[in-house]
């Protein structure tokens, strides 16, 4: 009679996926150390366009717009758009990365679950904006004596609604790419962008035409940006708006999980997983 071998399970409970977690981190993290040109492009971009802001900031203050001598106000808008860009950017090239090296549908046929792959890749995406920003925001001090921090404890609630607004987003491309291939990688990198007008990064709401105000406020950035510049310009902060934009960020990156869940069935379901390109 032949031997029926066992069928092993991967192993279950929060303890396993943790460390299915802190496995793919750690993959990450030597990809990271093993190129010194990865580790200069994340502080590359951000640092560069602190500086152009930055100066312009400076000569603005020279004129006679009160809003414009308000020490700061671009420089925060650019180190806060920063850090949804940069986690945007962070979840996103790391996916495309493991497509790339057609090592995604070995993940997803291994014992790793997909909220597993999207908890890894939203850790790593801070991770990667730590990296990157907290080298800009010391830069910022000493060249142009703006001080992130003196946002308070308000930055702390933006840190979060943005960085949970760039994983929605980060969500959504990747379940997309999914879908159609490689060809759509574009939306990785323009997605972030269709939204810099409608969130108010560089100006108020009130700029806005009245039919196009409520559609940036139902978008959780434009509460961060506002925000801002309340405790810049007139030294106050109601947390309220903050409320609201991390309720909209529920909603949101509860969709963007959705979507993402939805397309990776989709390629399993077609046999298309294995088979991603162009």
């Amino acid at each position: 009679m032949p031997r029926v071998e066992p069928v092993l399970l991967p192993p279950n409970g929060v303890s396993a996926s943790l460390r299915r977690i802190a496995a793919l981190v750690r993959r990450y993290m030597y990809l990271l150390r093993s190129s010194g040109v990865r580790l200069v492009e994340l502080i590359y971009w951000p640092f560069l366009q602190m500086l152009t802001w930055g100066f312009l900031q400076k000569y603005l203050a020279g004129t006679d717009n009160p809003y414009a001598q308000a020490a700061g106000v671009l420089i925060g808008a650019v180190l806060l758009w920063d850090i949804l860009f940069r986690s945007k950017i962070g979840f996103s090239t790391t996916f495309i990365e493991e497509m790339w090296s057609r090592n995604l549908g070995n993940l997803l046929t291994s014992p790793l679950r997909p909220y597993e792959l999207v908890a890894a890749l939203s850790l790593w995406s801070i991770i990667r904006l730590a990296v990157s920003m907290v080298p800009v925001a010391i830069a910022a001090f000493f060249f142009f004596g703006f001080n992130l921090l003196d946002l308070g404890l308000a930055l702390v609630a933006f840190f979060f609604v943005l960085v949970l607004t760039s994983w929605s987003l980060g969500l959504i491309a990747a379940g997309v790419i999914l879908r159609y291939g490689l060809g759509a990688e574009e939306l990785a990198w323009s997605l972030a962008f269709l939204l810099l007008p409608l969130t108010c990064v560089y100006y108020p709401v009130s700029v806005l035409p009245e039919w196009l105000q409520p559609v940036a406020l139902a978008l959780p950035p434009t509460h961060v940006f506002e925000g801002m510049r309340a405790i810049l310009l007139e030294h106050t902060f109601d947390p309220t708006d903050l409320l609201w934009a991390l309720g909209l960020n529920a909603v949101y990156l509860a969709a963007g999980y959705a979507t993402f869940s939805w397309f990776l069935r989709s390629a399993r379901k077609n046999g298309t997983l294995l088979q991603l390109g162009e």
